[in-house]
């Protein structure tokens, strides 16, 4: 079962003992304090995702989504869900539907918060989600 969490502002995919980076962070990010050795350079808009190359077991922050797809799938699909394709960032607001987050609550959510609808909702379905969730109002 793969775990999704955020790392400055980025979203930190956990996938069998892989890592995986999607989006570019948004914050500078201690990269070693985090468990990871330096990825270099991140542009998001020509590279959507990398792997993180594990130095220490990281301790991915909740909340996070858990998923049944693995690997460069779990990657794939998180960029589709959730990358700003203008800017290769993550979009917050994305985020806080998926994980049950209201944008005028702080109310506390679970740690683990089942994420398999994400990977079995049609493309189509989740592109109209998208538009409304990304449209400037």
């Amino acid at each position: 079962m793969a775990r999704v969490g955020r790392l400055a502002g980025a979203i930190l995919a956990d996938t069998d003992g892989a890592y995986y980076l999607v989006g570019n962070p948004k914050v500078p990010c201690d990269w070693e304090a985090a468990g990871f050795a330096p990825p270099g350079a991140i542009d998001a808009l020509t590279t959507p995702f990398i792997h993180l190359h594990v130095v220490r077991p990281p301790d991915l922050a909740p909340p996070w989504l858990t998923l049944d797809v693995e690997g460069e799938g779990l990657a794939r699909l998180l960029v589709h869900s959730f990358v700003i394709p203008r800017t290769g960032s993550i979009s917050e607001r994305l985020w806080r539907l998926a994980t049950g987050q209201r944008d005028d609550d702080d109310a506390p959510v679970p740690t683990a918060i089942p994420g398999r609808w994400l990977a079995e909702l049609p493309a189509p379905v989740w592109q109209i989600v998208r538009d409304a969730v990304l449209r400037c109002s």
